[in-house]
């Protein structure tokens, strides 16, 4: 019987995911990811120099317009500023807002594999 209890909200979540566009299962993925929360980390390179380093994200947005929610050009979000780059928050590291750019950033954004 449990068994049955279980696969019944995975047939459903199948068969609505079949009639979703791509873009509507990735919305759903997001959310779910959102929800469930990340240990994201965000390298900013300046050449192929890493000069930036935010850890302990959650989710990084792609920022819209008030009044007509078209995407903008940057993508948003908060994380711990890491100073000396070693994936760790130290003392005197700190949660920050930070922003940059879809079309001049050069930059990797992944899930910390030690975290």
């Amino acid at each position: 019987m449990c068994k049955k209890i279980f696969a019944f909200p995975a047939i459903v979540i199948f068969i609505f995911s079949m009639g979703c566009t791509q873009e509507i299962q990735n919305k759903i993925g997001r959310a779910v990811q959102n929800y469930t929360g990340t240990d994201g980390v965000l390298d900013v390179y300046a050449g192929d120099k890493l000069v930036k380093r935010f850890i302990k994200i959650d989710k990084i947005s792609t920022a819209s317009g008030t009044s007509d929610s078209i995407s903008r050009p940057y993508r948003y979000g908060y994380g711990i500023l890491d100073k000396n780059k070693n994936l760790e928050k130290d003392p005197g590291e700190k949660k920050v807002y930070f922003e940059f750019s879809d079309y001049s950033t050069s930059y990797i954004f992944y899930e910390n594999p030690d975290g």
